[in-house]
């Protein structure tokens, strides 16, 4: 799969939206970097995840997370070596003590939720550094009582902020009239009292700091300068002593981080489980059963992403392998298509689907789409050969486990060319044993998609009583494209829809008498009319040598044959019946055989039959396919 299909298809808005769901980054990365998968065990996994994750929810039980905001800073921090903060070392602590409440909670709930209980005995129990840290912090503050030198620094610090109180109180009494307000206050972490200036000098002590004005000093008297210098002695132990503190505690963690860092993994792993839940529970979504036979079958499936979106119903994969939309624009084919994608997408990856009970998902090796418009200005592609690069991509990559999802093919050129192009791409997607939807408006594709054994039609229905699209998928039927309705609703001109209805009426315009008139069809000729059907034997007159007929080719007057082990087109006017292959063979006699070895047609019959030998030569040639 590739970010084409991911962009095309909307999963990356998908995606998106899922990420909003996680509390924690490291949650936010790994739905980021979740790729879906195309193992069904794996996928199995995952829908056992979220559905557990999703009951839980319903029953009102939340998983006690905590600290996972900050654990990417905290750890982060640890492996610079930084000493952290008593803030940090208490997150750091609810943290390690999730780990043991969400161990705790799954054990209660294993029997609604077993597997996510297995997931949560790789927890480990980081007890004693827990109390290690809420022993000596409280209120993001290292306590008095977490060190005797700390308790005593502490308390020489209150004592001589005391003795400095006193004695400023005792200067304020005694100088009112030199003091601009009777305070006490702190300038440069120094305690001093603030003086009116024109008594500055006649003040003992140091000014410390001038107000903005002049008007007022902040001045330190003399009598309270040793106990300030005192003070700063006390406090630089203590912080000293809470620095150790913080060292000793911020070591625990960092010897222990290899072991708290798999711990993070288990907890960001849980986070996006329960992201998956929170996000189908908002779809209201469904776990659908899953298949590896690429076999889809839709019930009530919605576009998630779309208000109020169109129910889909729709079955591929087993009575037919290719699904041709018809229908208007703006009727809904291309969210069709993007729907049946994001139902895939979205349960690979694990989520609930928003669909009925009844629905089942193939689990594919790749999903390709071709949807929208392919232009490119830098590389100087029109829209049809953009169509084409995409295409072409698409095909060299693709096998016999795909998804191929294709938006108006062949169009954007000449239309009979386009068709015919079209139908030899979904033959060829077809031959390559994938699943194909492809959406259009060319009647050539329709009947290809009719008389197909292996195909069907499906229309967007549409109210031709009030000429309105209703966005809802018609299996089994034909819709037209509805080109004039379309043209009346953007407000062109009657006058101009009449033409063009006269025009579709089989009808052609003349120029020089601005007027239409009917057109005359070339008559055929009897060899143009011949039919040719595979096993026919015919004669080649240019070659002059015998043949088996393989195929008309659609839109031309040419037949496809199989000549000296080789496969030539030949025109119908170049070539005489000899014998039909009703005349050559028995009823129930497999023409196929007549184009095919014989080692070819073993190995086709070994694979019908099941043989392992053949099954594991298959496999061996897919991988290395993928390698190349």
């Amino acid at each position: 799969m590739n970010n084409e299909t991911f962009e095309k298809t909307q999963f990356n808005e998908i995606k998106v939206q899922l990420s909003s769901y996680a509390i924690s980054s490291f949650g936010k990365k790994r739905i980021e970097n979740t790729q879906p998968h195309s193992k069904l065990s794996v996928v199995e996994k995952r829908l056992t995840e979220t559905t557990e994750a999703k009951k839980l929810l319903d029953s009102s039980l939340h998983v006690p997370f905590m600290g996972l905001q900050s654990i990417e800073h905290i750890t982060n921090q640890l492996e610079k070596g930084f000493v952290l903060t008593p803030q940090e070392l208490l997150e750091c602590a609810d943290f390690l003590r999730s780990l043991r409440l969400i161990r705790q909670f799954f054990e209660k709930n294993q029997t609604v939720a077993p597997l996510l209980n297995r997931y949560g005995q790789g927890l480990n129990d980081f007890n004693e550094i827990e109390e290690e840290i809420y022993q000596v912090i409280r209120n993001g503050r290292i306590i008095d009582d977490a060190s005797r030198e700390l308790r005593r620094a502490r308390r020489d610090i209150a004592e001589t902020q005391d003795k400095i109180q006193e004695l400023l109180k005792k200067f304020i009494r005694q100088n009112k009239e030199k003091l601009q307000e009777a305070i006490i206050t702190k300038r440069n972490d120094v305690f001093t009292v603030p003086i009116k200036s024109a008594y500055k000098k006649q003040v003992k002590g140091t000014i410390i700091e001038l107000s903005s004005k002049g008007t007022t000093a902040y001045i330190e008297p003399s009598n309270v300068s040793r106990w300030n210098e005192q003070l700063v002695y006390h406090k630089m132990i203590e912080e000293a002593e809470v620095y150790q503190i913080l060292a000793t505690l911020t070591g625990l963690l960092a010897e222990a981080l290899p072991l708290i860092q798999q711990n993070i993994e288990i907890i960001a792993e849980f986070d996006h489980i329960f992201a998956r839940g929170k996000f189908s529970r908002e779809l209201k979504g469904i776990t659908p059963e899953i298949n590896s036979d690429g076999y889809i079958h839709l019930v009530s499936a919605t576009h998630p992403l779309i208000n109020n979106a169109v129910p889909l119903d729709l079955t591929i994969g087993e009575d037919y392998r290719g699904l041709t939309i018809t229908g208007p624009n703006a009727g809904g084919k291309t969210v069709v298509l993007k729907t049946v994608a994001l139902m895939s997408l979205m349960t690979m990856i694990g989520l609930q689907i928003p669909a009925k009970e009844g629905t089942e998902i193939a689990i594919f090796d790749q999903i390709f789409v071709d949807i929208g418009d392919a232009q490119s200005i830098e590389n100087a592609l029109s829209t049809f050969s953009g169509h084409m690069q995409n295409i072409s991509e698409i095909l060299r990559k693709t096998h016999k486990n795909s998804l191929i999802l294709l938006d108006e093919l062949g169009s954007g050129t000449e239309p009979n060319e386009g068709a015919a192009l079209a139908i030899a791409i979904m033959e060829e997607f077809y031959q390559k044993g994938s699943i194909l939807i492809t959406t259009t408006h060319y009647g050539e594709i329709k009947r290809f998609a009719e008389q197909h054994p292996d195909f069907i039609t499906a229309a967007m229905d549409f109210d031709a009583e009030h000429l309105t699209p209703k966005y809802r998928l018609l299996i089994g039927q034909t819709g037209e494209s509805n080109a004039l309705w379309i043209a009346k609703k953007m407000a062109i001109s009657e006058q101009i829809i009449t033409k063009a209805q006269n025009y579709f009426n089989d009808r052609s315009y003349d120029l020089e008498k601005k007027s239409f008139k009917t057109k005359t069809k070339k008559q055929p000729t009897a060899a143009d009319e011949m039919s040719y059907y595979k096993g026919d034997k015919v004669f080649l007159l240019e070659q002059q040598k015998a043949a088996l007929v393989y195929q008309e080719i659609p839109f031309t007057e040419n037949v496809k044959v199989f000549l000296d082990n080789t496969f030539i087109e030949v025109p119908k006017r170049r070539m005489k019946l000899e014998f039909r292959a009703t005349e050559l063979y028995p009823a129930d006699y497999e023409l196929e055989n007549l184009f095919e070895d014989f080692h070819t047609r073993k190995e086709r019959r070994d694979i019908d039959r099941g043989s392992k030998k053949a099954q594991r030569k298959l496999r061996k040639e897919a991988l290395q396919r993928r390698q190349e």
